[in-house]
């Protein structure tokens, strides 16, 4: 199947995925065929902490081969270190004065502790979910092979970085921190859910 559109799959990517995401919905796939990019959203999120910007990162199994040569598909989760408790305990601790919070928290709580063997998993379970909670459901069509970058009309695998600040303007929305360090935009699409809840597509 080819498509004129492709996105990378992401862990609870940030809001300006969703943005542009929405703006194309079925007329897109989402690459799992890409050589794993490391330092990227592939494996990570950024919340809001009373300290400002954190990053939640997800630790990965390198293969036979570098990591960096491991297809996105193939990737494996690490259970070495207890990262969901301390993904969860971010969560909490960011989130728990939130307005919607707890309206989420069993079922995200479920996903987020689910032993999944592969990275892509997770994050399609978690996508899925984040789809269906703005009211967005649709189904996910992935790709088949790589397509070389920049050979398609509409190529976002390289649009979101997680590695440099991108300044981008978003109008203000309800953050639980937002007293200590102002509005802070473009983080994980989690923090405009658990403050915004169904509000949250009228904001994207």
């Amino acid at each position: 199947m080819q498509s004129s559109v492709i996105f990378p799959l992401f862990y609870l990517p940030p809001v300006s995925y969703f943005k542009d995401f929405l703006a194309f919905q079925n007329q897109l796939l989402i690459e799992i065929h890409e050589h794993f990019p490391k330092q990227t959203y592939r494996n990570r999120t950024t919340i809001l902490s009373p300290n400002g910007k954190l990053d939640l990162i997800i630790p990965v199994i390198r293969g036979s081969s570098s990591l960096g040569h491991t297809k996105l598909k193939d990737v494996k989760i690490s259970y070495d270190a207890q990262w969901q408790r301390l993904h969860w305990k971010s969560y909490e601790s960011c989130y728990r004065s939130s307005a919607y919070f707890e309206y989420y928290e069993a079922e995200f709580h479920k996903i987020l502790f689910k032993k999944h063997e592969f990275l892509i998993d997770l994050n399609i379970e978690l996508f899925t979910w984040l789809l269906e909670k703005l009211k967005k459901k649709q189904p996910l069509n992935f790709t088949e092979e790589f397509l070389p970058y920049d050979s398609v009309e509409n190529d976002f695998r390289r649009s979101f970085s997680a590695k440099k600040v991108v300044e981008l303007k978003q109008k203000p929305y309800f953050q639980v921190f937002d007293d200590r360090s102002g509005f802070q935009p473009n983080l994980s699409i989690i923090d405009l859910l658990f403050n915004q809840g169904p509000q949250s597509l009228n904001y994207i």
